[in-house]
């Protein structure tokens, strides 16, 4: 019997019994892991506001044996926050709908349990803090989580020079199952020829560039978002439930 401390975003929560959660955290040091919640949905339990979606929380777990992650579920037996980024998240749509879809994403990405993706932790503190304080519009926040996710696991798309034969850009055709911008030689059917400045954006969003992403003209924005979910899209195999609600 171990105990193990590491500091995480929930995820999502399930109800079990009659007052026990399921806890979905991805943590810092172990990656996603599940764990049982005893007693949190009681109406007395200071524990439980703690163990809520959006929440960034220091966490301690009782597991069997000498691993976090192993047969059985392990135990949450305490939790101190570290910051309450839903406060500033579930009382604005936008914001709340776009934070989901943040965590659906991040989960999605953390498929094997117990396996640490630091990048993507520290990607979803980072978009979530942003998201909270209202530095910039919801959807760019996401769009911009997005790329970044696709990115730190491999799939980062090209908004410039060609993703096949890296002639550089701009180019003008966009091929999500290409890997983003490609040349006329290398186009292939149901490549798209979206705005210039679309692309410019989201170039911008995956660099960093709030400058440049907080000046672009709405319809640019919707043009890009639609670009990031169809290539998001493609590499999970299957679409977000939670971006149908995202107001663009």
């Amino acid at each position: 019997m171990s105990l193990f401390r590491d500091d995480g975003i929930v995820l999502r929560t399930q109800k079990l019994g009659e007052a026990d959660r399921i806890i979905t955290i991805l943590t810092r040091g172990h990656g996603r892991v599940r764990a049982v919640a005893r007693g949190v949905r009681r109406t007395k339990s200071k524990f439980g506001a703690r163990l809520e979606p959006f929440s960034h929380v220091d966490v301690q777990f009782f597991a069997r044996g000498s691993e976090l992650v192993g047969r059985g579920l392990p135990l949450c037996t305490q939790s101190e926050t570290i910051a309450a980024y839903g406060a500033g998240i579930v009382t604005d749509y936008a914001r709340y709908t776009a934070g989901t879809a943040m965590l659906e994403t991040a989960e999605r990405f953390t498929d094997h349990e117990g396996e640490p993706a630091v990048q993507q932790y520290l990607l979803l503190v980072g978009g979530l803090r942003t998201l909270a304080r209202g530095e910039h519009a919801p959807h760019l926040v996401l769009d911009a989580f997005l790329l970044r996710s696709l990115a730190v696991n491999g799939y980062a798309p090209s908004f410039g020079d060609c993703a096949k034969c890296g002639m550089p850009g701009p180019n003008r055709f966009f091929s999500v199952a290409s890997g983003g911008s490609v040349c006329v030689d290398c186009r292939v059917p149901g490549s798209v020829v979206p705005s210039p400045q679309t692309l410019v954006l989201l170039g911008a969003l995956l660099t960093g560039d709030w400058e440049t992403a907080d000046a672009c003209e709405a319809r640019y924005v919707r043009e890009g978002s639609g670009l990031v979910s169809a290539y998001l899209h493609w590499h999970l195999e299957r679409g977000l439930r939670s971006l149908r609600y995202v107001e663009k």
